[in-house]
């Protein structure tokens, strides 16, 4: 199981991150996604404790708690959804272009 932290600040650190939830167990893992095109922080993270009762206590004291001037967010990560699609995107917009002149009567 694994712990989704949001409304953490742009500017901390994934050693930061697993120092605060270490005074609740032991640290796994502590990760910060980043943006694609910029490489910055996007403002969540996941952290992955040894026990379930080790996330609970730390969900439990730091879900609402301020911490580098953010209220944070803290509760059980939810497992990433199939966006399913196959992928597919874009199109051609849907609809009828062009061709009759959209439809209006030129009145010949």
């Amino acid at each position: 199981m694994s712990i989704y932290v949001g409304n953490l600040s742009y500017q901390v650190k994934e050693e930061e991150l697993k120092q605060v939830f270490s005074e609740y167990g032991t640290v796994i893992k502590a990760q910060l996604p980043t943006d694609r095109e910029t490489g910055r922080v996007r403002g969540f993270g996941f952290v992955e404790m040894s026990s379930d009762a080790e996330e609970e206590a730390a969900i439990k004291a730091l879900d609402g708690a301020e911490w580098m001037g953010r209220n944070l967010k803290v509760n059980k990560a939810k497992p990433k959804e199939d966006r399913g699609g196959g992928g597919r995107r874009g199109g051609d917009g849907g609809g009828r272009r062009g061709g009759d002149g959209g439809g209006y009567s030129r009145g010949y």
